[in-house]
Order: structure tokens, then C-alpha cells, then sequence
């Protein structure tokens, strides 16, 4: 897990608010990190289960409720496994 990881948790969380939405493109809009490098979190973060396509076909995201829980301090970092 990196910074960006967490920076694109969280984003995507939108805490206290409904959770976002949103393609790479939108992401990296918000937050201070080249396209390629949000595209390729993204990839992990997929991979551990993080985060969920939303919608394939127009690559969108959305946290999962696994991403929640390691947000919340009840999932290690450690215990994430890519599929």
C-alpha cells in the first residue's frame, strides 16, 4: 500500500458524504498524481479487492466495502491479497 493508495481510498470514500464514482481521469483531477500512476493503483487496488468496477465498459470505479474496512483500521495492510 502507498500514499496514493490511501489518497485514492479516500477520495472515493468522500467521508461523510456519498461515496464517489469515478474514472482514472477524474481521480487524478482531484488529487496530486499523474494519470498513469492513478491508473495503475487502480490496478492494485482491484487486484486486493479495494475497489470494484462500477461500470467496465467506461472505467468506473467505486471502493468496496473491503476498502472501507481497511480505511476504518480493521483490515492490515498485510492481510490483502491479490486475486
Amino acid at each position: 500500500m502507498t500514499r496514493a493508495d490511501d489518497a485514492i481510498l479516500e477520495f472515493l470514500l468522500n467521508e461523510g458524504n456519498r461515496s464517489i464514482i469515478a474514472n482514472p481521469s477524474t481521480v487524478e483531477a482531484n488529487l496530486d498524481y499523474k494519470i498513469s500512476h492513478v491508473r495503475r493503483r487502480l490496478r492494485a487496488l482491484e487486484q486486493s479487492d479495494l475497489v470494484e468496477y462500477y461500470d467496465k465498459d467506461r472505467g468506473l470505479y467505486q471502493i468496496t466495502d473491503c476498502g472501507r474496512a481497511y480505511l476504518e483500521g480493521e483490515l492490515d495492510a498485510d492481510d490483502l491479497e491479490e486475486k
